[in-house]
Protein backbone atom coordinates (compact mmCIF):
# COMPACT_ATOMS: atom_id res chain seq x y z
CA UNK A 1 0.00 0.00 0.00
CA UNK A 2 1.31 3.61 -0.81
CA UNK A 3 0.21 6.77 0.96
CA UNK A 4 -0.11 9.13 -2.25
CA UNK A 5 -1.43 12.50 -3.27
CA UNK A 6 -3.38 12.80 -6.75
CA UNK A 7 -1.47 15.20 -8.97
CA UNK A 8 -3.48 15.04 -12.14
CA UNK A 9 -5.23 12.63 -14.91
CA UNK A 10 -4.33 10.70 -17.36
CA UNK A 11 -6.02 11.30 -20.46
CA UNK A 12 -5.79 8.00 -23.29
CA UNK A 13 -7.70 8.23 -26.86
CA UNK A 14 -7.16 4.47 -26.92
CA UNK A 15 -7.53 1.69 -23.42
CA UNK A 16 -8.57 -1.58 -22.85
CA UNK A 17 -11.95 -2.57 -23.05
CA UNK A 18 -11.57 -3.75 -19.30
CA UNK A 19 -10.88 -0.07 -17.74
CA UNK A 20 -14.16 1.21 -19.32
CA UNK A 21 -15.67 3.19 -16.67
CA UNK A 22 -12.21 4.00 -14.84
CA UNK A 23 -10.26 6.96 -14.42
CA UNK A 24 -6.64 6.91 -14.55
CA UNK A 25 -4.71 9.18 -12.30
CA UNK A 26 -1.18 10.46 -11.37
CA UNK A 27 -0.15 10.15 -7.83
CA UNK A 28 3.23 11.53 -6.26
CA UNK A 29 3.96 8.86 -3.03
CA UNK A 30 4.21 11.10 -0.01
CA UNK A 31 6.53 7.86 2.31
CA UNK A 32 8.92 8.48 -0.34
CA UNK A 33 9.23 12.40 -1.96
CA UNK A 34 11.87 11.33 -4.69
CA UNK A 35 9.86 8.38 -6.07
CA UNK A 36 8.37 8.17 -9.63
CA UNK A 37 4.72 9.33 -9.63
CA UNK A 38 1.99 6.03 -10.08
CA UNK A 39 -0.73 6.19 -12.04
CA UNK A 40 -3.85 4.20 -10.85
CA UNK A 41 -6.87 3.39 -11.66
CA UNK A 42 -9.57 5.27 -10.02
CA UNK A 43 -13.00 3.59 -9.13
CA UNK A 44 -13.58 5.73 -6.39
CA UNK A 45 -13.79 9.33 -7.91
CA UNK A 46 -10.79 11.17 -5.84
CA UNK A 47 -9.90 14.52 -7.59
CA UNK A 48 -6.81 16.36 -8.00
CA UNK A 49 -4.98 17.31 -4.40
CA UNK A 50 -6.84 14.57 -2.23
CA UNK A 51 -4.68 12.14 -0.10
CA UNK A 52 -5.38 8.65 -0.94
CA UNK A 53 -4.25 5.25 -0.27
CA UNK A 54 -2.94 2.84 -3.24
CA UNK A 55 -2.79 -0.95 -3.76
CA UNK A 56 -0.45 -2.09 -6.07
CA UNK A 57 0.12 -5.77 -7.54
CA UNK A 58 -2.89 -8.10 -7.44
CA UNK A 59 -4.36 -6.33 -4.65
CA UNK A 60 -4.83 -3.69 -7.16
CA UNK A 61 -6.98 -6.02 -9.55
CA UNK A 62 -8.83 -7.67 -6.30
CA UNK A 63 -10.20 -4.00 -5.45
CA UNK A 64 -11.79 -3.10 -8.85
CA UNK A 65 -15.09 -3.62 -9.94
CA UNK A 66 -13.69 -5.84 -13.00
CA UNK A 67 -10.76 -8.14 -11.58
CA UNK A 68 -9.48 -9.00 -15.15
CA UNK A 69 -8.72 -5.18 -16.11
CA UNK A 70 -5.06 -4.85 -16.59
CA UNK A 71 -3.68 -2.35 -13.88
CA UNK A 72 -0.57 -2.99 -11.64
CA UNK A 73 -1.89 0.27 -9.20
CA UNK A 74 -5.52 1.33 -7.70
CA UNK A 75 -6.80 3.71 -5.27
CA UNK A 76 -8.67 1.86 -2.47
CA UNK A 77 -9.12 4.27 -0.40
CA UNK A 78 -9.32 8.53 0.03
CA UNK A 79 -7.68 9.76 2.82
CA UNK A 80 -10.46 12.60 4.80
CA UNK A 81 -8.06 13.10 7.91
CA UNK A 82 -4.85 11.73 8.51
Amino acid sequence: MVLAKVTGSVVSSVKDARLSGLRLLTAAPLTEPSAAPLVAADPLGAGVGDTVLIATGQAARLALPTQDAPVDAAVVAIIDQA
